[in-house]
């Protein structure tokens, strides 16, 4: 079904005393320019933040990096789950494999978080959203998570952040993998990789098919008991090539095709509440396909360019079953509110960069974007078309000055304008800076942005519903940290304060002087909220031993996420929904010798509401997984994991089932071709 969402962020808070070591000198790196492509497959290089690839240690803004190495290393499936363990991020799920996974940033929706493939947006058209219920983790080189308002070089989406997903890329001789994998809920996964190098032309490719059933997507400890199934194939191709002239021309496609069975809710005329149900028959089919293409080239010795063109589709097909049963009342008949639609969207984009070295401290950098997201939905069950081509569309122009001064002072200053077809202009801006201390490896590092949300097409136009006047959501962000490395490569801390305030936001509201279009009953969307959200963000990275005695490494890794977040146009002072107060993420890693390795990952997740108005209190949660790889051979590799290790009761979203225990395993067989 279109889904509609608006929700609201954020207020106070200060905390933590943290201790911060000193370190022995720490070497600063070179600059990275954008026309060296052999610096990206570094894992200390950062893209997205300023969109040309830098050393980690001189990015000013707050950003996290997951390799896909780490996503395989401690098995995880999805992105989704390796996103849950991130910071500064909400993530929710409402049920078992499949079904609708939506992530917020710092107090914000899901609709202001940009996500990107390879350079292709692919939030809905129609909602806003990204739904990571579909997108495993195969073949995936590296997510940038970059939080805060980022709307200056990123546009519309992005005034809550981005996550920049990008394919992996071959880099070796060639290999080709293949694994395949059981567990509970009759889990079956398999599929093969073939990634390499040979000559100038690099590649990758994947295929996966991922089955399940057995779960139920609402709480099986609320009564349900029918077993909702997931199918899901996967495939994903990368090719590139080295050109003359340090040119580089890169093709990437990825393909996600997801099934699944869902339940939902029946109206209950005595209490008129919609409570929890089974529901037979609900399954939906989602198919997306993503296209990128990407050519950069240097022009002289101190200007470079790069040309982006990509599209994303996706194709939606639901249907809301046949028959219910109410959980609470034991009732079963025909659906209340039956159901079945179409709903095809398309997002386009086209981005020409240019950068330009002027002499050794200072690079600037000017693009220009051209952004098109278009919808159709129909209604199946009367095979009446709702809304056709509707679409919103943008030109954009930005630049910005980077500046960096003996690899001790760095900064970034930008502007952009865009011009939509359905509400006129919107103008942001950023300006950051940071100092690294190189001999002690500090590094402080501070930010301020502004950032806009176009409204969607389901707020725009959809019959009975849509607001065609609405304004784009605004943000104002800023955030500040420091940051230590400890010496001899022991890890990092740091702590890091952020704030945003949120204004413009779209919300559903009963005004029937404005709302007026047939079927509406005076309900519609207006530019009517306003939120804020601060918090404080503290990371630590410990390399804690090395080559002992059954320690070949001890590896600690830790996320403490605190989110005050406030609904001010509520008198009560409300605190926003899916938002915890506290959260905790921790990793350890433990190699006892070369070729074995066992991850211990725990999750704590605060006491949030589900909904606004802070009705629904939801309960906090701590939750552990396992997961543990042995090289049987230089070839083979076995690996098991354990999902909530201790059988913890939760919930991420009200009334929607989460996994007991669960037990997977697996085997992969790599081999090096000889070509």
């Amino acid at each position: 079904m279109l889904r509609f969402s608006a929700r609201r962020f954020v207020s106070s808070c200060a905390l933590i005393p943290w201790m911060i070591a000193l370190a022995y000198p720490v070497s600063a790196q070179e600059v990275a320019m954008a026309d060296q492509p052999e610096v990206i497959q570094a894992p200390d290089v950062v893209v997205s933040a300023t969109k040309t690839p830098i050393p980690a240690k001189q990015v000013t803004s707050a950003v996290e990096v997951i390799t896909g190495e780490e996503m395989q290393q401690r098995k995880v499936k999805t992105v989704s789950e390796a996103l849950r363990w991130a910071q500064g991020l909400s993530v929710n799920q409402s049920g078992g494999p499949g079904t609708l996974v939506d992530v917020r940033m710092r107090g914000g929706t899901p609709e202001q978080t940009l996500v990107l493939i390879d350079g292709a947006i692919v939030n809905s058209a129609t909602t806003g959203i990204y739904d990571f219920a579909n997108l495993t983790s195969d073949n995936i080189e590296r997510i940038e998570i970059l939080r805060g308002s980022q709307s200056m070089l990123w546009g519309s989406d992005a005034m809550g952040g981005v996550i920049n997903i990008t394919t992996r890329r071959g880099w070796d001789k060639p290999n080709v993998s293949v694994f395949a994998e059981y567990g509970s809920f009759v889990t079956l996964r398999e599929g093969a990789n073939l990634v390499g190098k040979k000559g100038p032309i690099d590649f990758s490719g994947s295929i996966t098919r991922w089955d399940t059933a057995g779960f139920s997507a609402i709480n099986y400890r609320r009564g349900a008991t029918e077993r909702d199934g997931y199918h899901n194939w996967q495939g994903s191709v990368r090719l590139g090539a080295d050109l003359p002239k340090d040119g580089r021309i890169e093709f990437s496609f990825r393909w996600l095709n997801g099934i699944v069975n869902f339940d939902g809710f029946a109206f209950n005329p005595v209490t008129f509440a919609s409570d929890p149900a089974d529901v037979f028959g609900a399954k939906s089919n989602d198919t997306q396909y993503i296209f990128a293409g990407n050519y950069r080239q240097p022009i002289t010795t101190w200007w470079s360019q790069q040309l982006t063109l990509s599209r994303a589709t996706d194709n939606l097909v639901s249907d809301g079953g046949t028959a219910e049963r109410n959980l609470v009342t034991g009732a079963t008949g025909p659906i209340g509110f039956p159901f079945k639609s179409q709903i095809e969207t398309t997002s386009n984009r086209i981005e020409w960069q240019h950068n330009i070295q002027v002499g050794k401290p200072l690079l600037l950098t000017a693009g220009y974007q051209f952004r098109e997201q278009k919808g159709d939905y129909r209604d199946l069950l009367t095979n009446v078309v709702v809304f056709e081509d509707k679409a919103v569309s943008s030109n954009a122009g930005f630049g910005e000055a980077h500046l960096n001064l003996w690899n001790r002072v760095f900064g970034t200053a930008g502007i952009r304008q865009d011009a939509y077809n359905v509400f006129g202009g919107a103008t942001t801006y950023r300006v950051t800076g940071g100092y690294l201390h190189q001999e002690t490896g500090t590094k402080l590092r501070a930010s301020y942005a502004t950032g806009f949300r176009a409204p969607t097409i389901n707020q725009l136009y959809f019959p009975g519903f849509g607001n065609p006047n609405l304004q784009p959501e605004k943000s104002q962000s800023l955030d500040a940290a420091v940051e230590q490395t400890l010496p001899n490569d022991r890890g990092s801390i740091s702590v890091g304060y952020f704030w945003t305030r949120y204004r413009n936001l779209i919300l559903s509201v009963f005004d029937p002087s404005v709302c007026t279009a047939p079927g509406s009953f005076g309900f519609c969307p207006q530019n009517v909220g306003l939120a804020r959200a601060e918090g404080v963000e503290v990371s630590t990275k410990l390399n804690l031993y090395r080559d002992g005695p059954w320690v070949k490494s001890l590896d600690l890794h830790i996320h403490y996420t605190y989110a005050a977040t406030r609904d001010l146009t509520d008198a009560a002072d409300t605190r926003l929904p899916k938002w915890p107060l506290n959260q905790v993420t921790t990793v350890i890693s433990y190699m006892p010798i070369e070729g074995l390795r066992a991850n211990l990952e725990g999750r704590y997740f605060g006491q949030r509401f589900n909904n606004v108005g802070n009705e629904g209190s939801m309960p906090s949660f701590l939750v552990w997984n396992l997961s543990a790889n042995y090289d049987v051979t230089k070839q083979i590799q076995a690996y098991l994991r354990v999902d909530n290790l201790f059988n913890e009761a939760y919930e991420e979203v009200l009334f929607f089932g989460t996994p007991i225990r669960s037990i997977y395993g697996g085997v992969r067989i790599n081999y090096d071709l000889p070509l």
